[in-house]
């Protein structure tokens, strides 16, 4: 069965002036449904065809062969989350006991937030930041391109796509600036608590 592209959970217009209308109908209209038709292009006919969106993103990132459909599983999987992780008037408090977990691995939240912030600023080319959870700690990690925590054997917390059409429409090269409104105006941190809470 092939995977479909999901619908957003707010509308086009849900996240302005933060992200605008027009981001989101690229980003997701556009790249998003690319990177979902040409996986099930390339899973068609294969083991994979009837395989879950994890097995199929697991299975090609460890096999060298299958490299050119890892890309776009796991830009699927990013992306399917992405937009969850994303909430009109979002930012704001975080729940409390992931709450504490950051202030207890990183020092305090704001600590935090400047180490997420410097990863997906000095991310060099296209990829990932993300807050994931890694044997019980909590870590900040950079990927390139479509990888993603999971892929290497963590859990994907919290993710910004960094990735030039994420951010170029809404603010040129001010990655630094899209950073900073991503952190205090869109997560979804209910949203992170959750993948928290079902991976802890």
């Amino acid at each position: 069965m092939a995977f479909q592209l999901p619908d957003l959970p707010y509308s086009y217009d849900a996240l302005a002036p933060y992200m605008s209308r027009e981001t989101l109908e690229f980003h997701h209209d556009k790249h998003h449904a690319k990177y979902i038709s040409t996986m099930n292009d390339m899973i068609k006919g294969t083991p994979l065809e009837n395989a879950d969106l994890d097995t199929v993103m697991k299975e090609s990132f460890n096999d060298p062969s299958k490299r050119g459909l890892f890309n776009q599983a796991g830009q699927t999987w990013n992306h399917n989350h992405f937009w969850q992780m994303m909430k009109p008037s979002g930012g704001g408090s975080i729940p409390g006991e992931l709450e504490k977990k950051i202030a207890a691995d990183f020092g305090s939240v704001d600590a935090f937030k400047d180490e997420f912030k410097k990863a997906g600023a000095t991310l060099f080319g296209s990829g990932w930041a993300w807050l994931a959870l890694d044997g019980g700690k909590l870590t900040v990690m950079q990927t390139p391109n479509g990888e993603n925590p999971n892929a290497h054997g963590k859990t994907a917390l919290l993710g910004v796509d960094v990735w030039e059409h994420a951010f170029y429409i809404d603010y040129r090269n001010d990655k630094p600036k899209y950073l900073e409104a991503f952190l205090n105006n869109l997560v979804n941190w209910d949203y992170v608590a959750e993948l928290y809470s079902k991976a802890s």
